[in-house]
């Protein structure tokens, strides 16, 4: 993508930040005389430009997945440090900060030991493309927030309930799925004997991606967790778990992955016996291969 074109995908990314930021705000708090929720949407993205500048002279990614977690936490922080959390609010914080300092850690570790992310290898050299990576990451950071800052700055919502407990034990499914999917995928990994080859093992043996599962369902709880602070136009908090789902099933997650499976194994018996009998996204027992 030209550096104008991608320019032009990060105003835009900016602006849809900042228009949804507006509209879902209640006004009950301001920051240096902002709106709560915008001045936090302007914060995602100063962040990521922040860290695009030296990472962009370096000709490095080492610190994006670093940079978005920290941004994860600092967004719900500083949400919860200028609103007046209930129980609900504080456990969401909470929440947003285990998974962020496990997935941050564990992806910052990974591309440390690898060297690289190919992700990136098309866009490093061009400052429009590169920078609208790090801009599409401040959005994915404030909308998949969503839920939970309406929640954490809404103290009056409704104290404990039902749908509390209920999308606390989603979460804690979900956050388990994901943790052990990704320890057993860099176990697997880690193994000399296991280089070259793909996992279908654990986890893995259900789901092409249980990971990904693990983090849709545990954004759904998030998002289930704040439905009793939601509100008119609030509603759009449940963008959360959907921009999510959205991102791995279209976008970034599985598309890519796949691809670079297929480029990689494709035509080989036993990945392609694999893919017909493990399903892409939504686990189930595993099925037994036809020989």
């Amino acid at each position: 993508m030209r550096n104008s074109s991608a320019f032009l995908v990060s105003v835009i990314a900016t602006l849809l930040a900042l228009g949804l930021a507006l509209l879902l705000d209640d006004g009950a708090y301001r920051v240096a005389g902002l709106p709560l929720l915008p001045a936090l949407a302007l914060f995602s993205f100063a962040v990521q430009w922040l860290v695009f500048v030296p990472s962009f002279l370096r000709q490095t990614e080492h610190y994006y997945d670093l940079a978005g977690a920290l941004t994860y936490a600092s967004v719900i922080l500083l949400a919860a440090s200028f609103a007046s959390p209930d129980a609900r609010g504080w456990v969401i914080t909470a929440l947003v900060l285990i998974w962020g300092g496990r997935l941050g850690s564990f992806l910052f570790l990974r591309v440390k030991r690898s060297g690289k992310d190919g992700r990136f290898d098309n866009l490093k050299p061009y400052w429009g493309s590169f920078l609208m990576a790090w801009t599409l990451q401040g959005l994915w950071v404030f909308v998949t927030l969503l839920a939970a800052l309406i929640a954490v700055s809404s103290p009056g919502a409704s104290g404990w309930d039902v749908l509390a407990t209920l999308g606390l034990i989603i979460w804690v499914g979900g956050f388990a799925i994901e943790a052990v999917a990704d320890h057993q995928k860099n176990a697997f990994n880690a193994d000399p004997t296991n280089q070259g080859r793909f996992i279908q093992q654990g986890l893995w043996a259900w789901s092409r991606h249980p990971n990904y599962f693990g983090e849709i369902m545990l954004w759904t709880g998030i998002a289930v967790m704040a439905t009793p602070a939601l509100t008119g136009w609030q509603w759009l908090g449940w963008l959360s778990p959907l921009f999510v789902c959205w991102l791995l099933l279209k976008v970034s997650g599985i598309p890519m992955l796949e691809q670079r499976a297929d480029e990689k194994w494709g035509g080989e018996a036993d990945y392609e016996a694999y893919k017909a009998v493990t399903p892409v996204l939504l686990p189930r027992p595993p099925r037994r291969r036809a020989k």
